[in-house]
């Protein structure tokens, strides 16, 4: 064997060992995240349910009781949009703190620090996967059924989801270190940009002459394409790639951010 098959099976051994590494310490910090969730709570995976089912509840008596929007089958139209919306407002809103909160394992362990981010929206689209048969519950009440297509959309969407929520979440954790008003900040952030989202509202509600400045708004595609493919079964591509090229951006920016500042850190943790 000679020196270069000896180099590439010792690179092999090591990658291998840093991957098995990684995906302990993300299996490991996920547990935690869920045990702490659900510690001394009564409901359990109630709760993960509770929080958007109370707002829908809220929504429906304030638009289609007092205010009389018509939209057909507007609890289930509800449901659809704040479901997912849950899983990306828990995400930012928590994420200045993330870093904050585990001070300890920043100061006295040395590892990927970004991980304590993916762990923490990974938690949270945990929770989001098993709200989905809440969904499916209010489709048959109203006399439809899941399409074939879930089987398609759901990952695609959640990889989206998933991607655009870690790279902001990742940003606003790393800027928070050295900006600690960007806590306050981040909550008004996720309120505004709740109500510039068509959640509790159809895109045809929006006047003409905004329809286009809509899709400004970086989540609008890929909630939009999140109630689609619950309500009516369709993949939008055109939808789901616009979706892709914001959660790529917002990405490539919480990578960016992290790495500008990651090793300052422990310093100001």
């Amino acid at each position: 064997m000679n020196r270069r098959t000896v180099h590439l099976s010792k690179s092999r051994a090591d990658w291998y060992s840093r991957v098995r590494y990684l995906y302990d310490l993300i299996t490991v910090l996920t547990q935690k995240e869920i045990k702490i969730r659900y510690k001394s709570t009564w409901l359990g995976y109630l709760w993960s349910v509770a929080n958007p089912l109370a707002f829908a509840l809220l929504y429906f008596v304030a638009f289609r009781v007092f205010m009389r929007v018509e939209i057909p089958d507007y609890p289930l139209f509800l449901v659809a949009g704040l479901f997912p919306w849950q899983w990306l407002a828990n995400s930012i809103t928590l994420s200045p703190i993330i870093f904050l909160q585990n001070a300890p394992l920043l100061k006295k362990m040395r590892f990927p620090r970004n991980i304590l981010v993916a762990t923490t929206v990974m938690n949270d689209a945990f929770h989001f996967i098993l709200s989905i048969p809440v969904i499916c519950v209010f489709l048959l009440f109203y006399g439809f059924i899941p399409s074939w297509r879930w089987l398609i959309g759901i990952p695609v969407l959640v990889l989206a989801q998933f991607m655009f929520v870690y790279g902001l979440s990742l940003a606003i954790a790393s800027l928070n270190l050295f900006f600690r008003d960007l806590e306050r900040l981040t909550v008004l952030l996720v309120t505004f940009l709740f109500f510039l989202t068509p959640i509790v509202y159809p895109t045809s509600m929006i006047p003409a002459e905004y329809q286009r400045l809509l899709y400004l708004n970086p989540v609008v595609p890929l909630f939009v394409s999140w109630r689609e493919l619950f309500l009516s079964g369709r993949l939008h591509w055109g939808l789901i790639a616009v979706a892709y090229a914001y959660a790529v951006l917002a990405l490539g920016l919480g990578v960016l951010v992290y790495r500008k500042l990651c090793w300052k850190f422990a310093e100001v943790v």
